[in-house]
């Protein structure tokens, strides 16, 4: 009777201390990288080339791509989707030096250092919160036909996501315009920025001329602005978006007097994955598995 008094005594002693060592972490989360797979990660501004597990390359690309605010399920998808794409570019590049690029070439990719720089005495904190979205995931990858799926991805929306072809030429099946209504919570959704009529025909390279005639020529399914003519030029979407510093090829030119006014909608490319849509769907209570498989159809998620 007396042991099991001095047991159950025990055990209320030290349970407190279980519970806080759960849950409540002062340390940094380390993993154990023996078993993983190296990605070479190709530093832009260094030119070095630094051997990268494949999980802390990850952690890596999503600190580097997705606020830190963001719902621990959208994090978790874009790990996913960030570990997909570069198995994809790992298999692509096997015969060069290097695997990825840290910017947006491939994905950002962040290192530890860089992060304590920025987070200070909040990096064990943030680091730990996406960790843990990294680890619940671990060696999750997107498949497709029995194959690894290239999962692009880009910040906003303007309410639809776009077919690949439409974008990038190629059909790929399982990146299929789908609605993605959650992105209005982005704080890039709508901007609109003005321009002097001179300023405006100097960025695109073009003769003045007081009037000004839009004609658009050609379009994605969703309304982005594949060509379009400005006065007696033809120029292409992307080109008027690179020139003008536009987020995305979704826009309307407007004339108010000697004034253009660009009003514009989403941020990125538009293909795959919207990680405010995937916000979006966290915060309405979505798992990563949906978010994923609303954004690239007909997907499976394995394991490697």
């Amino acid at each position: 009777m007396i042991k099991k008094i001095l047991l159950f005594s025990s055990l209320i002693i030290f349970i407190p201390f279980i519970i806080v060592a759960i849950f409540i972490r002062d340390d940094e989360i380390t993993f154990n990288f023996s078993q993983n797979s190296v990605v070479r990660v190709y530093d832009e501004e260094t030119g070095i080339i630094s051997n990268v597990p494949i999980e802390e390359y990850v952690i890596g690309v999503v600190a580097g791509e997705m606020p830190i605010e963001f719902e621990i399920e959208a994090l978790k998808a874009q790990a996913v989707a960030a570990r997909s794409y570069v198995m994809i570019q790992m298999e692509r590049n096997i015969k060069k030096d290097y695997d990825v690029v840290d910017t947006v070439i491939n994905q950002v990719y962040l290192n530890k250092e860089h992060l304590m720089i920025v987070w200070k005495n909040s990096y064990t904190e943030n680091i730990n919160k996406i960790k843990t979205a990294v680890l619940k995931t671990k060696g999750e990858y997107i498949s497709y036909d029995g194959k690894v799926a290239e999962a692009l991805f880009f910040s906003t929306s303007p309410g639809v996501t776009e077919n690949s072809e439409d974008v990038f030429s190629n059909k790929v099946p399982y990146l299929r315009s789908v609605e993605s209504t959650w992105d209005e919570i982005s704080p890039v959704y709508t901007t609109n920025t003005t321009y002097t009529l001179e300023e405006f025909y100097n960025l695109l390279n073009l003769d003045y001329n007081e009037k000004l005639n839009i004609e658009v020529i050609s379009q994605t399914s969703t309304g982005r602005i594949k060509k379009i003519k400005i006065n007696d030029t033809e120029l292409t979407g992307s080109y008027v978006c690179s020139k003008l510093g536009l987020r995305s090829t979704f826009f309307e030119i407007l004339k108010e007097d000697s004034k253009i006014i660009i009003k514009n909608k989403g941020y990125g490319h538009g293909v795959g994955m919207s990680q405010y849509g995937a916000q979006g769907m966290a915060k309405a209570g979505y798992r990563y598995q949906d978010i994923l498989k609303h954004y690239y159809t007909d997907i499976e998620i394995k394991k490697f």
